[in-house]
């Protein structure tokens, strides 16, 4: 056993126990419905503090808890008792260009990736919000605005530096401990503590995007059209269908501020000069009440909606992936959607077809590659008073469109902490092959705050 004396030996980086300046803002992660008190709070600078803070909880039966963007909806990035590991510190990014890879710290942000890769015209697939972290959203898989040209984040993972249950510093890629590789590819944080990864990077620098806002009246004919043209749309054409109560943004009229509306986001990677033909069908389907579309920087429009999504509010969240969107799914999203409660909360229904398509179900941990799309109903507000309503609308919402998923499963990152029996249905035929590495590598589950797989008896 080690006392955080000891560890405060051991570590450059600060080490912060209760009471001390720093503890109540450091303690607290993105959704503030996690209220967590842990003794301890590494903030690790390099690989070596990594390798310390783990040995710390690992010798002590402490609960650990990796934060990297502190993103995660169940409030993974925290814990009452146990030891949090926070990498924001370790957020440097270095871009290769004649590789065409970046090799992220294991607390990067997308915004602190796209800024570096950008200044070289390189981008590649990310989040929706820059200050989602890097390493957790590739581990989950990764969906973005390039998903369907270039893949998930975590088809464009080719190496990572890995700290194990037991200490061990590992690289994981197709050369080197290829299981671990291919587990960390979509099986979350389950196998150890992701200190560094190299992405492969593409020729994204100014794309043409931006949300296109509908009357609600209109989104059954929107949802319809989104469908269709997806099917075989370019794959530089990216778009979700989203709900969103009407920000006072100065592209929205000023007396429709607060009205509830549907939209749609596209992201075209392609010619600027194509851009407008590639989302025609979608401009002609209905009429556009309001609109900010057109040709911008990629990193953009990869934090435009940081604003509506602060850190602080509540979260609750539920997921699944859908291969067909049927006139009947359409419908249950039409009844629920009309009740979304805040300019916060909203449901996405991210289009994953394309090159995500063409990676095998076994090639990654990502089972479910025949999805066309991932839906998630994101439950977001301010005030805790309004927990228990706005939990019931996104329950609700959920048990609606639930029976209409062709898919048994959903991805791993827009699941709540009440989804952890999902494990085995979210990873399909892949599930027990990931119990196998588990094993291998985390036979005793330090790492199981998280999406858990567990590991074999």
């Amino acid at each position: 056993m080690t006392t955080v004396a000891d560890l405060r030996e051991q570590v450059r980086g600060p080490v912060i126990e209760p009471g001390q300046d720093g503890y109540e803002e450091h303690r607290r992660v993105y959704n503030f419905m996690h209220d967590r008190r842990p003794v301890v709070i590494v903030q690790a600078v390099d690989t070596a503090d990594v390798v310390a803070a783990v040995g710390h909880a690992r010798d002590n039966g402490l609960d650990l808890a990796v934060r990297g963007g502190g993103h995660s909806v169940p409030g993974f990035g925290t814990c009452d008792d146990g030891v949090v590991l926070d990498l924001s510190r370790m957020n440097n990014v270095f871009v290769d260009p004649p590789k065409r890879t970046a090799r992220a710290g294991g607390g990067a942000t997308w915004g602190d990736l796209n800024h570096a890769t950008h200044a070289y015209g390189l981008a590649t697939t990310g989040g929706i919000i820059s200050t989602t972290g890097v390493s957790g959203l590739t581990l989950g898989g990764g969906i973005g605005y390039l998903a369907r040209g270039c893949g998930l984040s975590c088809d464009n993972l080719v190496g990572a530096e890995v700290v194990t249950a037991d200490g061990r510093i590992l690289s994981a890629s197709d050369y080197a401990n290829e299981d671990l590789f291919w587990a960390l590819r979509g099986g979350g944080g389950n196998f150890g503590v992701v200190t560094a990864l190299e992405l492969g990077l593409h020729d994204v620098a100014t794309i043409y995007g931006g949300p296109l806002f509908y009357e609600v009246e209109d989104a059954a004919a929107v949802m319809a059209s989104y469908r269709d043209l997806i099917q075989d749309a370019p794959e530089q054409l990216g778009a979700f269908f989203a709900w969103q109560i009407a920000p006072p943004l100065p592209f929205i009229p000023e007396d429709r501020h607060g009205d509830l509306f549907c939209v749609m986001v596209v992201c075209w990677s392609g010619a600027v000069d194509e851009a407008e033909n590639a989302i025609r069908p979608l401009r002609d389907v209905a009429p556009v009440k309001a609109e900010h579309v057109g040709p911008m920087p990629y990193p953009a429009l990869n934090s435009a909606f940081d604003g509506l999504v602060p850190r602080g509010l509540q979260h609750y969240w539920k997921a699944d992936f859908v291969r067909e969107l049927t006139d009947d799914a359409i419908a249950a999203h039409i009844e629920h959607g009309k009740r979304t409660p805040v300019v916060n909360s909203t449901m996405h229904l991210y289009s994953i077809n394309g090159a995500p398509h063409r990676v095998g179900r076994e090639e990654t941990a990502v089972a479910h590659r025949d999805a066309t799309f991932a839906a998630v109903i994101a439950g977001m507000w301010p005030d805790p008073a309004d927990n228990e309503a706005n939990i019931s609308w996104v329950r609700d919402y959920y048990a609606a469109i639930h029976p209409h998923s062709d898919l048994n499963g959903g991805y791993v990152n827009f699941m709540s902490g009440d989804d952890a029996g999902r494990a085995p249905e979210n990873y399909g035929r892949n599930y027990e092959r990931l119990r196998r590495v588990k094993t291998a590598y985390d036979p005793h589950n330090l790492f199981h705050l998280n999406q858990n797989i567990e590991p074999m008896a």
